[in-house]
């Protein structure tokens, strides 16, 4: 099978590199100094260093020579590019691909779960979900992109499973924030248990299913995200929660924090499904500039009177 992945980023990379052998795979970068070194060099020192790629995996930087007559198009890149790739690539593409009001018609399918990058190209098991409503296409692609350690699941539930990806990264926004306050274990686990809470109420709102975030794309990819030293988000809430400032952090970086924009969205999406989301609320008005990040906990840092509060549904 012939597959493009655009998006030469951690992730993007590891996924090229999980196919590349058993198919013809090119990677696209945007920065062509970035796809001469994967191409010649078969590495990735700027975003997973110390880590050699197969050497079937061809890189490129011409969008037109990655796309042009794929049968699969994997799609790697930050959401806030993601839309503005699939019109570049729109011109080149032949047959299967990607999103229905961009290109309608084609199958599309999301990959997502507990993936840290630098822990699959090491080789260690992990497991994800690709979901699709038409699960024929989901076992095809599942085929496809099983590989040793790394094993997939299948799931319909696209809406549970995308926004479940999407939606962690704001709640690991916030257990960083308290891994750099101090808080304790105690109250990193209330904030992950309470995110998960209103990561599900406003995914089931929005027409996602309930179970999904309980599995692999919604707790599973949420204590991954929370809980690890190599993420992104949660490692910047950290940085938040030490006294650095957002503009700092994103300075000092050439890789991307998903939940910055993602608290953007979803503070939109609650007020528009009318859904109760207190710890999103704080981390928007923490990233927003509204307050500070030790305001995000503030009561959480020190002993309290117990008092007799009600766990919220």
């Amino acid at each position: 099978m012939r597959i493009a992945v655009l998006g030469a980023g951690s992730w993007g990379t590891t996924v090229a590199s999980l196919l590349a052998g058993r198919h013809d795979c090119t990677l696209w970068a945007r920065d062509p100094e970035l796809a001469r070194e994967i191409h010649e060099s078969g590495a990735n020192s700027r975003y997973l260093p110390g880590f050699a790629l197969p050497p079937g995996l061809h890189a490129t930087a011409d969008l037109e020579k990655a796309v042009h007559d794929v049968d699969l198009l994997v799609i790697g890149v930050p959401t806030r590019g993601f839309r503005a790739i699939l019109f570049d690539a729109r011109a080149y593409l032949r047959m299967t691909e990607l999103i229905r009001d961009v290109l309608p018609g084609h199958p599309a399918a999301a990959l997502t779960g507990p993936n840290l990058a630098k822990e699959i190209m090491a080789g260690q098991a992990a497991a994800s979900v690709i979901a699709t409503e038409d699960l024929a296409v989901a076992r095809a692609l599942q085929s496809v992109l099983q590989r040793g350690m790394f094993r997939i699941y299948i799931n319909h539930d696209v809406i549970g499973c995308e926004l479940g990806g999407a939606l962690k990264n704001v709640v690991a926004i916030a257990t960083g924030i308290a891994q750099g306050l101090g808080v304790g274990d105690n109250t990193r686990a209330a904030v992950v248990s309470r995110g998960l809470a209103e990561v599900t109420r406003l995914g089931v709102a929005m027409g996602g299913e309930a179970a999904t975030f309980a599995g692999l794309a919604g707790m599973g990819d949420l204590i991954a995200t929370c809980m690890s030293p190599l993420s992104r988000n949660r490692t910047l809430g950290e940085q938040l929660g030490l006294g650095r400032t957002l503009e700092e952090i994103m300075a000092g970086t050439n890789t991307v924090a998903e939940g910055v924009g993602t608290a953007v969205t979803a503070h939109e999406l609650a007020e528009r499904y009318h859904v109760q989301m207190p710890i999103f609320d704080e981390i928007y008005r923490v990233l927003t500039g509204d307050i500070p990040a030790s305001a995000a906990y503030r009561g959480l840092t020190r002993a309290h009177p117990a008092g007799h509060e009600r766990e919220p549904a």
